[in-house]
């Protein structure tokens, strides 16, 4: 990891403890000096865009329906605090299930800086985790029930997690969305526009017959619907009135899109990546390979790679692992291929995907990540190379100032589970929220 590291030119020892100095290349980033903006994210369960121009959304629907910033009623230094303890209070209908996730915080307050180089963009983050003993790596795994290999664990909010059916299992994540002004509306109520009902886990949640008989989703043959933009949509109420392929392929050509880079603790970290990825239709990936790929051959059944016993010291792990054992599987450092005649027992657990940096390619592999945490502090260091011109990237340039929005998955969460922003605006060397600033 140390070489990895060095190879794309941060020092991971040098994110620990403060940063007080990363070598970026042949300079080196003195983050004590690099301003700090304080961003508080807030538990939103279940709002969406359908929800904000609801007659729920209390003496507010009509100013959301035409067009108004959250901000414009949301002002008060401590609105994310309230906001996130009314939600969690147990007596709000933005989160139905309180009760069974009694204790989850209602908000985060994170440190944001940014700087940048004549290659790069740094974008480094702070954070507390809820849980201060552990950092969040654990990962849903492929569990051995005496003949078949079948998926265990689940994030808290998962239906077999609240049915008792399967163990609290999730990865902590940091989500960058930014937007170079195509997006209608991004600017004024950035994340809910992509947060719908119909989408996992929110309100009308449909079947998945319904989904896969959808002409859309049937066309981009997915079985469940995610985030997206509302201008993909005849009708932006409704997840199910999707455009033409051809005209949602006019609107990426024109730029109508979101950047959405992902930080996961389990399946990016420790190889030093990020995903790069973009919301439109659905919650998309680039073109080419992650830095993370399934760990389950879909046509035997059974798993493709194991733990190295000599370098591991097992080639499988259990449930009672979780949460003491660092249960990742890492191409070339402590995996080889799975062997079915190697005397697997009831209860063996291998992780659902097996991660490699030399195998992450296009515009998918573009951005680079490295963390520690350290004390229940999370720092994340996205590193995203400048002028980016794939046709599924929005390009970081000195003088652009962009919007964004920011989330973290924290506490064996995802999807709606999260913590997430208001927009601000982030400068590359122009003044905005958040000034990235030029390394000598």
């Amino acid at each position: 990891m140390k070489k990895r590291a060095l190879m794309i030119g941060i020092s991971l020892s040098a994110i620990a403890a403060g940063c007080a100095s990363v070598a970026t290349g042949p300079q080196a980033i003195n983050w004590d000096k690099v301003p700090a903006t304080k961003v508080a994210l807030f538990y939103p369960g279940q709002s969406s865009y359908q929800w904000l121009r609801s007659e729920a959304h209390a003496g507010a629907a009509k100013e959301t329906a035409r067009g108004d910033a959250c901000t414009s009623c949301h002002d008060d230094p401590k609105e994310e605090q309230r906001q996130g303890a009314k939600i969690l209070s147990g007596k709000h209908p933005l989160e139905p299930h309180a009760a069974a996730i009694k204790g989850k915080n209602g908000h985060i307050d994170m440190t944001v800086q940014a700087a940048y180089d004549d290659k790069n963009a740094y974008l480094r983050f702070q954070y507390k985790t809820h849980n201060p003993n552990h950092p969040g790596n654990d990962y849903p795994g492929y569990r051995f029930d005496g003949k078949e290999w079948k998926a265990f664990g689940g994030m808290r909010l998962n239906k077999n997690v609240l049915a008792g059916k399967t163990a609290t299992v999730y990865e902590n994540r940091v989500n960058i969305m930014l937007d170079d002004g195509k997006v209608p509306g991004f600017a004024q109520q950035g994340c809910w526009l992509t947060c719908h009902d119909g989408e996992r886990d929110m309100q009308k949640e449909p079947t998945k017959d319904q989904v896969e008989a959808n002409a859309l989703m049937k066309a981009i043959k997915k079985s469940d619907v995610r985030k997206f933009i509302p201008g993909t949509r005849t009708n932006p109420m409704d997840w199910s009135t999707g455009k033409p392929l051809e005209e949602i392929a006019k609107m990426k050509a024109n730029g109508e899109f979101l950047e959405l880079m992902q930080w996961r603790a389990h399946r990016s970290d420790k190889v030093g990546g990020a995903d790069d990825g973009f919301v439109l239709e659905y919650r998309n990936f680039d073109a080419g390979k992650n830095h993370f790929n399934s760990n389950m051959d879909s046509k035997t059944k059974l798993p493709k790679f194991m733990f190295d016993q000599a370098k591991a010291g097992t080639k499988a792990y259990t449930a009672g692992d979780y949460g003491k054992k660092e249960m990742i599987l890492i191409k070339g450092a402590n995996a080889v291929p799975f062997d079915p005649n190697a005397g697997w027992k009831e209860g063996d657990i291998l992780p659902q995907y097996i991660l490699s940096a030399e195998d992450a390619a296009g515009s998918a592999a573009d951005n680079k990540a490295l963390s520690e945490w350290k004390n229940g502090v999370q720092t994340v260091v996205f590193i995203r190379p400048l002028g980016l011109a794939n046709a599924d990237d929005k390009a970081l340039k000195p003088g652009g100032v962009y919007n964004v929005g920011f989330a973290v998955h924290d506490d064996n969460m995802t999807g709606r589970g999260h913590h997430v922003s208001y927009t601000k605006t982030l400068g590359i060397g122009a003044k905005a929220d958040i000034t990235a600033v030029k390394l000598n």
